[in-house]
């Protein structure tokens, strides 16, 4: 049987408590508002002024930083990093193992495919079926005259 409570020291020495939450034990901090419908899962960290809406899923070993909001039926997979601040809308996925960065807004209903990455203070658009994420791993290639050293 899992314990109710973890408490965690972070790099700087603060200790949090964190409550396990009801539907898929997920650790929610103190001041994260996570709706009873969620299913935060094991080894996920919800931080302090999180909102996490109804009916939302978010996979194993995921982490939802400071003051971040997720909006009612997202899905978010396994391993994935959301930033301090920033907003995900309705019925958004997010594949696993994606980074988000911070003070990011994803509009309602984006889809983000597995090991995406979405860089600080972007906005993803809705209709645009993670054509941000997926540029961002294309390599660059040098024009003109031959491979770089």
């Amino acid at each position: 049987m899992s314990a109710k409570f973890e408490s965690v020291e972070d790099d700087a020495g603060k200790v949090t408590r964190y409550v396990r939450h009801a539907n898929g034990g997920g650790f929610v901090s103190p001041g994260a508002v996570v709706a009873e419908s969620a299913r935060i899962g094991p080894m996920t960290y919800v931080e302090h002024g999180a909102v996490i809406g109804a009916n939302c899923r978010i996979g194993h070993g995921s982490w939802v930083d400071r003051e971040a909001k997720i909006g009612a039926r997202t899905v978010i997979g396994d391993g994935v990093r959301i930033g301090r601040a920033t907003v995900i809308g309705n019925r958004v996925h997010i594949g696993s193992h994606s980074r988000i960065g911070s003070s990011v807004l994803v509009e309602h209903g984006v889809h983000l495919d597995s090991d995406s990455t979405v860089t600080d203070g972007s906005e993803v658009l809705a209709g645009a079926h993670s054509r941000l994420a997926r540029a961002k791993h294309r390599p660059h290639r040098k024009t003109g005259g031959g491979l770089a050293a």
